[in-house]
């Protein structure tokens, strides 16, 4: 048992680091709350109570509903891409390839790497130019006899969001299938081998008894993933700049806060990502240490 004087000494120390998370972190999401709920419209600040005011307008407001709509079609295709092809890449590399710690490293290279460079890379890969000002990937399929591939990307109609989730599946799937390949290790040999012998194939093997087991890793990197697709905001700006059609919350919060000075509707869609993002992220934590106070 520590003595009362090593808690006194431990919490000293520590308290520096709660009091900056509670005035830098709460404090601060209790003031965007209170401006949520104000008039706040200008660069002088305006405190003037205006109830639910801010959130109606929203949940009204044409653009959030498009908003709204990109975030789901990003959300699965960017979760559902990474994990399915994070598992596929660990799969492959436990089979006991030659050169794994290379590819491994390969795969996990992108990850390295910012949003803001993955947009950069992927705007001139994705360049929707046709005709003779072909470039990226559109004229690569051109010089491989593959025009039906040609397409305009992230300039589409209606489903121009669904291909920047391609440059977020390229930087994100290479950590789940870090995650993928330690759960894949630390399921023992003998169990593979004992379904082996009771004359299960592999893909049976896989769809019965692997990937169960794999559940709480799936469920884990669900979470880290969706949280990311929610505030996603710099690689869309990165590939394509601030566009109706490609918009986001994050990106409709910047360019009503610091474009148009409208600082109450602003803080209020924060408040509404934050409340997407806990609506993901506490249940997963209550279940996480519960479990480990099971233990």
């Amino acid at each position: 048992m520590y003595s009362r004087k090593d808690q006194l000494l431990g919490l000293a120390l520590v308290s520096p680091s709660i009091l900056a998370v509670i005035i830098f972190v709460y404090g601060f999401i209790a003031w965007s709350g209170r401006v949520s709920l104000s008039q706040w419209k200008g660069l002088m600040p305006d405190y003037t109570w205006a109830g639910l005011q801010n959130y109606l307008g929203l949940f009204a407001d044409p653009r959030f509903h498009i908003d709204i709509r990109n975030t789901l079609i990003f959300t699965v295709l960017f979760v559902g891409g990474s994990l399915g092809l994070g598992l596929a890449l660990a799969i492959l590399l436990d089979q006991g390839l030659r050169g794994e710690g290379f590819f491994r490293s390969l795969y996990l290279f992108p990850m390295a790497i910012s949003f803001i460079v993955t947009g950069v890379v992927w705007r001139w890969l994705m360049n929707p130019a046709q005709g003779s000002r072909l470039s990226g990937l559109n004229l690569i399929f051109d010089q491989l006899g593959l025009d039906f591939l040609i397409n305009k990307w992230h300039t589409t109609p209606q489903w121009g969001i669904a291909f920047i989730a391609i440059p977020a599946i390229w930087q994100m799937s290479g950590y789940t299938m870090a995650l993928y390949l330690g759960g894949l290790r630390a399921i023992p040999e003998s169990l593979r081998e004992a379904a082996r012998v009771d004359g299960a194939t592999e893909f049976a093997m896989y769809r019965r008894i692997i990937l169960p087991l794999l559940r709480p890793i799936t469920f884990s990197a669900m979470i880290i993933l969706g949280h990311i697709s929610l505030k996603v905001f710099d690689l869309i700006v990165a590939v394509a700049g601030k566009q109706i059609a490609l918009d986001v919350p994050a990106i409709y919060m910047w360019t009503t806060t610091f474009d148009g000075n409208f600082y109450g509707r602003g803080a209020a869609i924060g408040i509404l990502l934050l409340l997407s993002v806990a609506v993901l992220v506490v249940p997963y934590l209550y279940f996480t240490l519960k479990h480990e106070a099971e233990l």
